[in-house]
Parts: C-alpha cells; sequence; structure tokens
C-alpha cells in the first residue's frame, strides 16, 4: 500500500489506488469496520441535535431579521432558504418555532 495515492470505494470495499489509476488492493469493509465500532446514540444525543438544529434556525432566522442576511444568502453556493430550512427540519428541528431548550 505504500504507493496508494487515493482511496476509493466500491460495494463492500475499500480500494486502494497508484499514481496511475490501478487499483493496488481490495480490503473488505467488514475488516475495517465492524458493527461493534459505531456508536449508539442515545434518546438525550438526538434531543441535542434538534436543540442544535434549532439553535442554527434562530441564528438565521435572526440575521435574516437583522438585514444581516437576505433569504437568497446562499443561492451561489447550492444553498438556499429552503434547504436550510429542510435541512434543520430532517433533523427534527423547527425553523417558525424553534425550541433551544435541552431536557
Amino acid at each position: 500500500m505504500e504507493n496508494a495515492v487515493s482511496i476509493k470505494f466500491i460495494p463492500g470495499y475499500l480500494v486502494t489506488v497508484d499514481a496511475n489509476g490501478n487499483e493496488i488492493e481490495q480490503t473488505p469493509i467488514s475488516t475495517v469496520l465492524r458493527a461493534a465500532d459505531i456508536p449508539s446514540l442515545t434518546y438525550s444525543q438526538v434531543q441535542a441535535i434538534t436543540s442544535l438544529a434549532n439553535l442554527v434556525a434562530v441564528l438565521i432566522r435572526t440575521l435574516v431579521d437583522r438585514d444581516i442576511l437576505d433569504e437568497s444568502f446562499m443561492e451561489d453556493g447550492d444553498y438556499d432558504l429552503a434547504a436550510i430550512v429542510q435541512s434543520i427540519e430532517d433533523m427534527g428541528g423547527d425553523y417558525g418555532e424553534p425550541d433551544i431548550s435541552v431536557d
């Protein structure tokens, strides 16, 4: 693997690649990562993620309300307010009425 310059992923494998784009070695992901190595989230950690999403919502709304940002503030970078709101809601947050308490 000393000639490897990058790693690519194919289903079930990590593949080392040399400078010419040739595959050097395929390693089964199961030998590198076991289910036991993946931490599980507790209920309180999930609540903290939701609270963090709501804090981001409060920050964005405050910056928009104070005319520091407008609703198109990230359109040039493939993100827009609608995409950010969707991400916040996907994490359990609420852009319209964010609750920033952590129980």
